[in-house]
């Protein structure tokens, strides 16, 4: 690859990383979507618990009656319910019914010996509450103190722990002689279903709008904070797909009808909403196919992050009973489950796991993945088996792009001749040098285009295995249990055949003293550039002697699953590039460029100590 090839790719790379770095700092706008129906005003409460819709328009004029909510105490020493099935343990608060502890039997939050089990919701009261509430917004013909809401006392009716196949009913009785219920039951993995019902004994006729809310009290602790993982509100309304981050939601407009920042969608048939994390997911389902307003809001003062899906205004006669079911997903992001949970009627539910703007690419990227792990059984060798695949489709328009570089390799005597014949006139070395690839019929883009087509798929790959819930806590072997983790072994240690531990990963020493993975990584990147001489340019060729090493130090605390691909991609490459460019007649002298490169800074260092 010639100067002007280099020169193409340094360009476009800069570009991207150009590109990439303003949509980060200035992304477009997003529509204001207008509220359309369900309850339009919501009152905060003085105590530490999420806002909830206060009032429900009256069902002839469409206006609403507000009242203030009462304090919250808190809820960890509140009254329970347990919830124990196979897969999940945890209880219900009878304070305001809510699904505010809930624990995932199947994982803990690391592999040491006695790790806790992850828990994903937490109670009111804990260090990282977050948790879901149901309730009703009052209509005509009845205040707040009329409706269930985040602190009403609930009775158990039936049921006294909730379990696959033993569902449990709350009960409440308003002032207003409304009797209303909570039904819950919970399928064999990570989905509850919930049923709220009313019935009207008194001697009106009411109205009122059943909701569901999910509250985060601050930013989650273990967020990762890294550009390729959307982390935050995630949902769908009508077949459009919106994520909004954790740190954009103080930015949201203040939305007049809702009284706080918010982003208020209308849905008019299939939708949901709902808060993701790196591997856990809590999610909003009414029932698909009917209306409802969902609502992404921030509370400000007290730094309450917070999904609602309204339903439509109910009106009871007297007499009458109305009840509606909606979902709730709470547990690990697991493609199959996620799946199948689709299968069974959630529209676009495998959207909710961060796919990325290539996920035409990132979804078979994917499935094949998921595909070899179930054949092989490991994930390590997966990775690298996808890699492998992944080449060899590619391959094609890799020999066309080192075909290309080997031509470019055998005119580069010609071309250093036409350099000192132009001397400085540029223009001349043009015109000299493009009757020179038109006379050998060679095309400098060529080699660089096929490359360029690449880094989608490359990046894909990447998101795939940055995100993939199945890299938790994977095994390869050895000392690397975990691929989702930084290499655990360190020079400190002699990669473990010293008598003492390895730095802590994250510190100053565990970047210094990186592992065998970022090693090999650095050393695979080193010989990939030794295939060609050192550019002439003093600045590319510093760049270019650096990059390797800084790219080694820089990834060195990615995830393991990460360095794998990335060592085994330079593997393959180097090989690909070797073999192709020796076929057509080119004989990379990768020895040789090593030993040259040794001795110019022998060279250098010789001369400066001269001087």
């Amino acid at each position: 690859m010639d100067d002007q090839n280099k020169n193409l790719l340094i360009a476009t790379g800069l570009s991207f990383v150009v590109i990439l770095v303003w949509f980060l700092l200035f992304p477009p706008p997003e529509e204001q979507l207008q509220d359309q129906a369900g309850p339009n005003a919501v009152e905060t409460v003085e105590g530490d618990t999420a806002s909830t819709p206060a009032a429900a328009p009256s069902a002839t004029t469409g206006g609403s009656d507000t009242a203030a909510a009462p304090a919250q105490a808190e809820t960890v020493d509140a009254p329970r319910l347990a919830i124990d099935t196979a897969r999940l343990g945890g209880s219900i608060s009878l304070t305001g019914g809510r699904i505010d502890e809930l624990i995932l039997k199947d994982y803990t939050v690391t592999l040491d010996e006695g790790s806790p089990n992850v828990q994903i919701l937490e109670p009111v009261g804990d260090s990282n509450p977050y948790y879901a509430l149901y309730g009703w917004a009052p209509g005509s013909g009845l205040g707040l103190e009329d409706v269930p809401g985040a602190n009403t006392a609930w009775q158990i009716e039936s049921g006294e722990t909730l379990g696959t196949d033993s569902p449990v009913t709350l009960r409440w009785e308003s002032p207003a002689g409304l009797i209303f219920r909570r039904t819950i039951a919970v399928d064999e993995d990570f989905m509850f279903s919930v049923t709220q019902s009313v019935e009207n004994a008194s001697e009106g006729t009411v109205s009122a709008a059943p909701y569901g809310i999910i509250a985060r009290h601050g930013e989650p602790a273990d967020q990762k904070n890294f550009f390729v993982l959307h982390e935050g509100v995630v949902a769908i309304a009508d077949g459009k797909l919106t994520e909004i981050g954790y740190s954009d939601m103080p930015d949201m407009d203040i939305n007049q009808n809702e009284g706080a920042r918010a982003e208020v969608t209308q849905v008019t048939e299939n939708g949901w909403i709902g808060f993701t994390d790196h591997y856990w997911m809590t999610t909003l389902i009414p029932q698909q196919g009917a209306p409802f307003k969902q609502a992404a809001k921030y509370d400000e003062r007290r730094d309450i992050y917070q999904t609602e899906a309204v339903l439509p205004t109910m009106t009871l006669a007297p007499g009458e009973t109305q009840e509606v079911t909606t979902q709730l997903f709470a547990g690990a992001k697991e493609y199959e489950t996620i799946r199948d949970y689709e299968d069974a009627g959630v529209v676009r539910f495998i959207d909710s796991i961060d796919w990325g703007w290539f996920f035409f690419l990132t979804k078979p990227i994917f499935w094949m993945l998921h595909q070899l792990h179930l054949l092989i059984g490991n994930m390590g060798w997966s990775i690298i088996g996808l890699t492998l695949i992944i080449k060899a489709i590619l391959f094609p328009l890799a020999f066309k792009s080192y075909v290309s570089m080997a031509k470019m390799k055998e005119l580069q005597p010609e071309m250093e001749k036409l350099k000192e014949k132009a001397g400085d006139d540029r223009q001349k070395l043009q015109q000299e040098m493009m009757a020179l690839y038109k006379k050998e019929k060679v095309n400098p883009a060529s080699g660089c285009l096929p490359i360029l087509l690449q880094i989608p798929i490359f990046f894909s790959l990447y998101k795939v295995i940055f995100v993939a819930f199945e890299l938790r806590h994977a095994a390869w072997f050895g000392p690397f249990q975990d691929l989702s983790t930084p290499d655990p072994t360190s020079l400190f240690n002699l990669f473990g055949l010293l008598p003492w531990a390895a730095p802590e990963p994250g510190t100053t020493l565990a970047l210094i003293f990186i592992g065998i993975l970022p090693l090999l990584l650095g050393i695979s990147m080193w010989l990939q550039q030794k295939l060609n001489p050192a550019p002439a340019d003093p600045t590319q060729k510093m760049i270019f002697a650096w990059m390797p090493w800084v790219f080694m130090f820089m990834l060195g605390g990615f995830a393991s699953g990460l360095v794998v691909y990335w060592i085994t991609n330079n593997t393959i490459t180097f090989t690909q590039q070797y073999l192709i460019m020796r076929s057509q007649g080119y004989k990379p002298d990768v020895f040789g460029n090593i030993k040259s490169g040794f001795k110019r800074k022998a060279k250098a260092d010789g001369d400066a100590k001269g001087k």
